[in-house]
Protein backbone atom coordinates (compact mmCIF):
# COMPACT_ATOMS: atom_id res chain seq x y z
CA UNK A 1 0.00 0.00 0.00
CA UNK A 2 2.80 2.37 0.93
CA UNK A 3 4.53 1.62 -2.37
CA UNK A 4 1.37 2.53 -4.22
CA UNK A 5 1.09 5.82 -2.39
CA UNK A 6 4.47 6.88 -3.79
CA UNK A 7 4.30 5.02 -7.11
CA UNK A 8 1.07 6.56 -8.38
CA UNK A 9 2.11 10.21 -7.82
CA UNK A 10 5.38 9.46 -9.62
CA UNK A 11 3.45 7.80 -12.44
CA UNK A 12 1.09 10.78 -12.61
CA UNK A 13 3.99 13.22 -12.80
CA UNK A 14 5.59 11.16 -15.54
CA UNK A 15 2.40 11.26 -17.62
CA UNK A 16 2.09 14.99 -16.88
CA UNK A 17 5.61 15.60 -18.20
CA UNK A 18 4.88 13.43 -21.24
CA UNK A 19 1.72 15.45 -21.94
CA UNK A 20 3.66 18.71 -21.66
CA UNK A 21 6.20 17.36 -24.15
CA UNK A 22 3.45 16.47 -26.63
CA UNK A 23 1.88 19.89 -26.23
CA UNK A 24 5.27 21.55 -26.77
CA UNK A 25 5.73 19.61 -29.99
CA UNK A 26 2.44 20.99 -31.36
CA UNK A 27 3.03 24.52 -30.06
CA UNK A 28 4.73 27.21 -32.11
CA UNK A 29 8.47 27.40 -31.40
CA UNK A 30 9.66 30.70 -29.94
CA UNK A 31 11.52 31.54 -33.15
CA UNK A 32 8.29 31.40 -35.17
CA UNK A 33 7.05 34.62 -33.56
CA UNK A 34 9.68 36.61 -35.50
CA UNK A 35 8.76 34.80 -38.73
CA UNK A 36 5.05 35.45 -38.20
CA UNK A 37 5.63 39.21 -38.27
CA UNK A 38 6.14 38.87 -42.05
CA UNK A 39 4.69 35.48 -43.00
CA UNK A 40 1.48 33.49 -42.65
CA UNK A 41 0.74 29.79 -43.02
CA UNK A 42 -2.12 29.30 -45.43
CA UNK A 43 -3.51 32.84 -45.08
CA UNK A 44 -1.89 34.43 -48.10
CA UNK A 45 0.94 36.91 -48.54
CA UNK A 46 1.82 39.32 -45.77
CA UNK A 47 5.13 41.17 -46.06
CA UNK A 48 6.75 37.98 -47.30
CA UNK A 49 5.33 34.88 -49.00
CA UNK A 50 2.80 32.45 -47.57
CA UNK A 51 4.83 29.60 -46.06
CA UNK A 52 2.24 26.87 -46.49
CA UNK A 53 3.89 24.03 -48.42
CA UNK A 54 7.34 25.64 -48.30
CA UNK A 55 8.87 22.29 -47.28
CA UNK A 56 7.63 20.81 -50.54
CA UNK A 57 8.51 23.82 -52.72
CA UNK A 58 12.10 24.25 -51.56
CA UNK A 59 15.00 21.97 -50.75
CA UNK A 60 15.81 21.75 -47.04
CA UNK A 61 19.46 22.70 -47.55
CA UNK A 62 18.38 25.78 -49.53
CA UNK A 63 15.90 26.76 -46.79
CA UNK A 64 18.56 26.49 -44.07
CA UNK A 65 20.91 28.78 -46.00
CA UNK A 66 18.20 31.27 -47.00
CA UNK A 67 16.73 31.65 -43.50
CA UNK A 68 20.18 32.24 -42.01
CA UNK A 69 21.44 34.74 -44.61
CA UNK A 70 18.98 35.57 -47.36
CA UNK A 71 20.74 38.76 -48.47
CA UNK A 72 24.02 36.91 -48.92
CA UNK A 73 22.26 34.54 -51.31
CA UNK A 74 20.73 37.50 -53.15
CA UNK A 75 24.14 39.16 -53.50
CA UNK A 76 25.61 35.86 -54.70
CA UNK A 77 22.99 35.70 -57.44
CA UNK A 78 20.94 32.71 -56.29
CA UNK A 79 18.06 32.78 -58.82
CA UNK A 80 15.27 31.85 -56.37
CA UNK A 81 16.52 34.27 -53.71
CA UNK A 82 16.78 37.09 -56.27
CA UNK A 83 13.29 36.32 -57.59
CA UNK A 84 11.76 36.46 -54.10
CA UNK A 85 13.65 39.68 -53.30
CA UNK A 86 12.34 41.34 -56.47
CA UNK A 87 8.80 39.98 -56.05
CA UNK A 88 8.40 41.31 -52.52
CA UNK A 89 9.41 44.91 -53.18
CA UNK A 90 13.09 44.38 -52.33
CA UNK A 91 12.33 44.30 -48.60
CA UNK A 92 15.35 42.46 -47.13
CA UNK A 93 14.77 39.60 -44.72
CA UNK A 94 17.17 40.11 -41.78
CA UNK A 95 19.85 37.50 -41.17
CA UNK A 96 18.80 35.10 -38.40
CA UNK A 97 21.09 33.85 -35.67
CA UNK A 98 19.48 30.40 -35.58
CA UNK A 99 20.92 26.92 -35.39
CA UNK A 100 19.96 24.22 -37.88
CA UNK A 101 17.88 22.58 -35.15
CA UNK A 102 15.92 25.77 -34.51
CA UNK A 103 15.23 26.27 -38.21
CA UNK A 104 14.17 22.64 -38.61
CA UNK A 105 11.82 23.18 -35.66
CA UNK A 106 10.21 26.10 -37.49
CA UNK A 107 9.91 24.07 -40.70
CA UNK A 108 8.36 21.16 -38.80
CA UNK A 109 5.85 23.53 -37.20
CA UNK A 110 4.95 24.92 -40.64
CA UNK A 111 4.56 21.41 -42.05
CA UNK A 112 2.33 20.23 -39.19
CA UNK A 113 0.45 23.51 -38.76
CA UNK A 114 -3.21 23.00 -37.89
CA UNK A 115 -5.21 26.18 -38.42
CA UNK A 116 -8.13 24.96 -36.28
CA UNK A 117 -5.84 24.14 -33.36
CA UNK A 118 -4.36 27.64 -33.46
CA UNK A 119 -7.67 29.47 -33.81
CA UNK A 120 -8.37 29.74 -30.08
CA UNK A 121 -4.86 31.10 -29.32
CA UNK A 122 -5.06 33.67 -32.08
CA UNK A 123 -8.56 34.75 -31.02
CA UNK A 124 -7.35 35.36 -27.46
CA UNK A 125 -4.44 37.44 -28.70
CA UNK A 126 -6.68 39.51 -30.94
CA UNK A 127 -9.03 40.35 -28.07
CA UNK A 128 -6.16 41.98 -26.19
CA UNK A 129 -5.09 44.10 -29.15
CA UNK A 130 -5.89 47.81 -29.09
CA UNK A 131 -4.41 48.96 -32.39
CA UNK A 132 -5.87 49.02 -35.87
CA UNK A 133 -7.51 45.87 -37.24
CA UNK A 134 -5.23 45.69 -40.28
CA UNK A 135 -2.20 45.37 -37.99
CA UNK A 136 -3.72 42.73 -35.68
CA UNK A 137 -1.70 39.80 -36.96
CA UNK A 138 1.67 41.53 -36.71
CA UNK A 139 1.01 42.95 -33.25
CA UNK A 140 -0.31 39.59 -31.98
CA UNK A 141 2.87 37.95 -33.22
CA UNK A 142 5.00 40.50 -31.37
CA UNK A 143 3.02 39.97 -28.18
CA UNK A 144 3.38 36.19 -28.51
CA UNK A 145 7.10 36.63 -29.17
CA UNK A 146 7.58 38.51 -25.90
CA UNK A 147 5.74 35.81 -23.96
CA UNK A 148 7.90 33.04 -25.41
CA UNK A 149 11.07 34.35 -23.78
CA UNK A 150 12.16 34.46 -20.15
CA UNK A 151 11.82 32.23 -17.08
CA UNK A 152 8.07 31.87 -17.53
CA UNK A 153 8.64 29.27 -20.22
CA UNK A 154 10.64 26.85 -18.11
CA UNK A 155 9.55 27.56 -14.56
CA UNK A 156 6.77 24.91 -14.29
CA UNK A 157 9.01 22.21 -15.77
CA UNK A 158 11.88 23.27 -13.50
CA UNK A 159 9.68 23.02 -10.39
CA UNK A 160 8.27 19.61 -11.41
CA UNK A 161 11.72 18.11 -11.90
CA UNK A 162 13.04 19.63 -8.67
CA UNK A 163 10.17 17.90 -6.81
CA UNK A 164 10.86 14.62 -8.64
CA UNK A 165 14.55 14.85 -7.78
CA UNK A 166 13.87 15.53 -4.08
CA UNK A 167 11.28 12.73 -3.81
CA UNK A 168 13.64 10.26 -5.50
CA UNK A 169 16.59 11.19 -3.27
CA UNK A 170 14.54 11.11 -0.06
CA UNK A 171 13.08 7.69 -0.88
CA UNK A 172 16.46 6.32 -1.97
CA UNK A 173 18.31 7.46 1.16
CA UNK A 174 15.69 7.64 3.94
CA UNK A 175 12.21 6.18 3.40
CA UNK A 176 13.14 3.36 0.98
CA UNK A 177 9.51 2.71 0.10
CA UNK A 178 10.34 1.67 -3.47
CA UNK A 179 12.83 -1.19 -3.35
CA UNK A 180 13.79 -1.08 -7.03
CA UNK A 181 16.73 1.36 -7.02
CA UNK A 182 16.85 1.60 -10.82
CA UNK A 183 13.64 3.68 -10.65
CA UNK A 184 15.38 6.22 -8.41
CA UNK A 185 18.45 6.27 -10.63
CA UNK A 186 16.41 6.87 -13.79
CA UNK A 187 14.42 9.70 -12.18
CA UNK A 188 17.60 11.30 -10.76
CA UNK A 189 19.50 11.12 -14.05
CA UNK A 190 16.59 12.45 -16.11
CA UNK A 191 15.98 15.24 -13.57
CA UNK A 192 19.65 16.32 -13.61
CA UNK A 193 19.65 16.32 -17.41
CA UNK A 194 16.46 18.42 -17.70
CA UNK A 195 17.48 20.82 -14.92
CA UNK A 196 20.93 21.23 -16.46
CA UNK A 197 19.41 21.99 -19.84
CA UNK A 198 17.07 24.60 -18.33
CA UNK A 199 19.92 26.27 -16.43
CA UNK A 200 22.03 26.37 -19.61
CA UNK A 201 19.24 27.85 -21.75
CA UNK A 202 18.31 30.48 -19.15
CA UNK A 203 21.94 31.40 -18.44
CA UNK A 204 22.58 31.80 -22.17
CA UNK A 205 19.62 34.18 -22.37
CA UNK A 206 20.86 36.46 -19.57
CA UNK A 207 21.22 39.99 -20.84
CA UNK A 208 19.42 39.21 -24.10
CA UNK A 209 16.31 41.21 -24.92
CA UNK A 210 14.96 39.49 -28.01
CA UNK A 211 11.23 40.16 -28.02
CA UNK A 212 11.59 43.26 -25.80
CA UNK A 213 8.89 45.82 -26.56
CA UNK A 214 8.47 48.35 -23.73
CA UNK A 215 5.56 50.71 -23.27
CA UNK A 216 6.36 54.20 -24.53
CA UNK A 217 5.16 57.53 -23.07
CA UNK A 218 3.57 58.35 -26.44
CA UNK A 219 1.97 55.77 -28.70
CA UNK A 220 4.10 56.09 -31.82
CA UNK A 221 3.58 54.07 -34.99
CA UNK A 222 6.49 53.44 -37.34
CA UNK A 223 3.99 52.00 -39.80
CA UNK A 224 2.08 55.28 -39.99
CA UNK A 225 5.21 57.42 -40.30
CA UNK A 226 7.62 55.28 -42.34
CA UNK A 227 5.24 53.37 -44.60
CA UNK A 228 2.01 55.35 -44.95
CA UNK A 229 3.60 58.81 -44.89
CA UNK A 230 6.90 57.73 -46.50
CA UNK A 231 9.10 59.53 -43.96
CA UNK A 232 12.72 58.49 -44.42
CA UNK A 233 14.38 56.82 -41.42
CA UNK A 234 17.15 59.42 -41.41
CA UNK A 235 14.72 62.29 -41.03
CA UNK A 236 14.15 61.30 -37.41
CA UNK A 237 17.32 59.27 -36.80
CA UNK A 238 19.64 61.76 -38.45
CA UNK A 239 22.71 60.72 -36.46
CA UNK A 240 22.77 57.18 -37.89
CA UNK A 241 24.94 58.19 -40.86
CA UNK A 242 27.63 59.98 -38.88
CA UNK A 243 27.47 58.83 -35.27
CA UNK A 244 27.78 55.80 -33.01
CA UNK A 245 24.13 56.14 -32.00
CA UNK A 246 21.20 56.62 -34.35
CA UNK A 247 19.69 59.04 -31.86
CA UNK A 248 16.13 59.63 -30.70
CA UNK A 249 14.56 62.75 -32.24
CA UNK A 250 13.74 65.68 -30.05
CA UNK A 251 10.26 67.15 -29.81
CA UNK A 252 11.27 69.92 -32.23
CA UNK A 253 11.60 67.30 -35.00
CA UNK A 254 8.11 66.00 -34.25
CA UNK A 255 6.72 69.53 -34.32
CA UNK A 256 7.96 70.10 -37.86
CA UNK A 257 4.87 68.13 -38.89
CA UNK A 258 2.66 68.17 -35.82
CA UNK A 259 2.63 71.93 -35.70
CA UNK A 260 0.03 71.41 -38.42
CA UNK A 261 -1.04 67.76 -38.00
CA UNK A 262 -2.96 67.79 -34.72
CA UNK A 263 -5.03 64.60 -35.03
CA UNK A 264 -4.35 60.99 -36.09
CA UNK A 265 -6.72 58.43 -37.59
CA UNK A 266 -6.01 55.82 -34.92
CA UNK A 267 -5.46 57.83 -31.74
CA UNK A 268 -7.27 61.08 -32.44
CA UNK A 269 -5.70 63.99 -30.57
CA UNK A 270 -4.77 62.16 -27.34
CA UNK A 271 -1.23 61.11 -28.28
CA UNK A 272 -0.31 64.13 -30.41
CA UNK A 273 -1.42 66.36 -27.52
CA UNK A 274 1.38 64.80 -25.44
CA UNK A 275 3.91 65.89 -28.08
CA UNK A 276 2.48 69.40 -28.16
CA UNK A 277 2.53 69.58 -24.35
CA UNK A 278 6.21 68.58 -24.39
CA UNK A 279 6.92 71.38 -26.85
CA UNK A 280 4.97 73.99 -24.91
CA UNK A 281 6.47 73.09 -21.52
CA UNK A 282 9.98 72.40 -22.71
CA UNK A 283 9.98 69.00 -21.02
CA UNK A 284 11.44 66.28 -23.26
CA UNK A 285 9.52 63.08 -23.93
CA UNK A 286 11.17 60.23 -22.01
CA UNK A 287 11.28 57.57 -24.72
CA UNK A 288 12.31 54.09 -23.63
CA UNK A 289 15.22 52.65 -25.59
CA UNK A 290 14.37 49.29 -27.18
CA UNK A 291 17.72 48.04 -28.54
CA UNK A 292 20.44 47.89 -25.89
CA UNK A 293 23.96 46.45 -25.88
CA UNK A 294 26.24 45.71 -22.90
CA UNK A 295 28.64 48.48 -21.87
CA UNK A 296 31.68 46.46 -22.98
CA UNK A 297 30.42 46.31 -26.58
CA UNK A 298 31.23 49.02 -29.10
CA UNK A 299 28.79 49.45 -31.97
CA UNK A 300 28.68 52.25 -34.51
CA UNK A 301 25.65 53.01 -36.68
CA UNK A 302 27.87 55.11 -38.95
CA UNK A 303 30.16 52.13 -39.58
CA UNK A 304 27.26 49.90 -40.59
CA UNK A 305 24.87 52.36 -42.25
CA UNK A 306 27.25 54.81 -43.90
CA UNK A 307 30.39 52.79 -44.60
CA UNK A 308 28.77 49.35 -44.74
CA UNK A 309 25.63 50.46 -46.61
CA UNK A 310 23.44 48.17 -44.48
CA UNK A 311 19.68 48.67 -44.37
CA UNK A 312 17.94 49.40 -41.07
CA UNK A 313 15.72 46.33 -41.50
CA UNK A 314 18.66 43.93 -41.42
CA UNK A 315 19.08 44.49 -37.67
CA UNK A 316 15.77 46.03 -36.64
CA UNK A 317 13.38 43.99 -38.77
CA UNK A 318 10.63 45.46 -40.98
CA UNK A 319 10.00 48.48 -38.75
CA UNK A 320 7.97 50.19 -41.47
CA UNK A 321 5.39 47.40 -41.23
CA UNK A 322 4.60 47.50 -37.51
CA UNK A 323 3.21 49.98 -35.05
CA UNK A 324 5.01 49.04 -31.87
CA UNK A 325 8.76 48.48 -32.14
CA UNK A 326 10.16 45.26 -30.73
CA UNK A 327 13.66 43.78 -30.76
CA UNK A 328 13.41 41.01 -33.34
CA UNK A 329 17.03 39.79 -33.25
CA UNK A 330 19.15 38.64 -30.31
CA UNK A 331 21.98 41.13 -31.02
CA UNK A 332 24.21 38.54 -29.34
CA UNK A 333 27.85 37.93 -30.17
CA UNK A 334 27.09 34.82 -32.25
CA UNK A 335 24.49 36.72 -34.25
CA UNK A 336 26.95 39.50 -35.06
CA UNK A 337 29.81 37.13 -35.92
CA UNK A 338 27.61 35.09 -38.24
CA UNK A 339 26.53 38.26 -40.03
CA UNK A 340 30.16 39.37 -40.40
CA UNK A 341 31.09 35.99 -41.87
CA UNK A 342 28.23 35.90 -44.35
CA UNK A 343 27.83 39.55 -45.35
CA UNK A 344 29.68 40.79 -48.42
CA UNK A 345 31.22 44.25 -48.13
CA UNK A 346 30.16 46.70 -50.82
CA UNK A 347 33.67 47.38 -52.06
CA UNK A 348 32.80 48.84 -55.42
CA UNK A 349 32.40 52.63 -55.55
CA UNK A 350 32.75 52.91 -51.80
CA UNK A 351 35.40 55.38 -50.74
CA UNK A 352 35.63 53.95 -47.24
CA UNK A 353 37.35 50.80 -48.54
CA UNK A 354 39.66 52.37 -51.11
CA UNK A 355 42.73 51.69 -48.94
CA UNK A 356 42.29 47.92 -49.31
CA UNK A 357 44.36 47.87 -52.50
CA UNK A 358 45.16 44.15 -52.50
CA UNK A 359 41.53 43.17 -52.13
CA UNK A 360 40.53 45.51 -54.97
CA UNK A 361 43.15 43.89 -57.18
CA UNK A 362 41.93 40.41 -56.21
CA UNK A 363 38.41 41.35 -57.25
CA UNK A 364 39.54 42.81 -60.57
CA UNK A 365 41.63 39.73 -61.37
CA UNK A 366 38.79 37.37 -60.48
CA UNK A 367 40.74 35.81 -57.61
CA UNK A 368 37.93 36.85 -55.29
CA UNK A 369 34.28 37.43 -56.09
CA UNK A 370 33.47 39.14 -52.82
CA UNK A 371 34.98 40.38 -49.56
CA UNK A 372 33.25 39.70 -46.26
CA UNK A 373 33.38 41.77 -43.08
CA UNK A 374 35.38 38.94 -41.53
CA UNK A 375 38.03 39.31 -44.24
CA UNK A 376 38.74 42.93 -43.28
CA UNK A 377 38.97 42.23 -39.55
CA UNK A 378 35.34 42.62 -38.54
CA UNK A 379 35.53 39.60 -36.24
CA UNK A 380 38.71 40.62 -34.43
CA UNK A 381 38.06 40.92 -30.69
CA UNK A 382 39.37 44.49 -30.47
CA UNK A 383 36.97 45.67 -33.17
CA UNK A 384 34.05 45.60 -30.74
CA UNK A 385 35.78 45.17 -27.36
CA UNK A 386 38.76 47.52 -27.45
Amino acid sequence: MKKSIVFFPVLFLSFYIFAISLQAQNAAPAEWAVCSACHTIGKGKLIGPDLKGVNERRDQKWLLSFIKASQTMVQNGDPIAVQLFEEYNKIPMPNNDLTDEQILGILTYIKNYDENAQAETVATAVQDETHSSENMETESAIRMHRQKYGPGNTQPTFIVFIILLIVALVDLIITRIISAKFIHIIIILVSFFVLGEIVYVEAKALGRQEGYSPDQPVWFSHKVHAQQNKINCFYCHSNAMESKSAGIPGTNVCMNCHNVVRSGKQTGTSEIDKVIESWNTGKPIKWVRVHNLPDHVFFSHAQHVNAGKRDCQECHGPVEEIDRITQVNSLGMGWCIRCHRNTAVQFQENGFYQEYINYHEDIKSGKRIRITVDDIGGNNCQTCHY
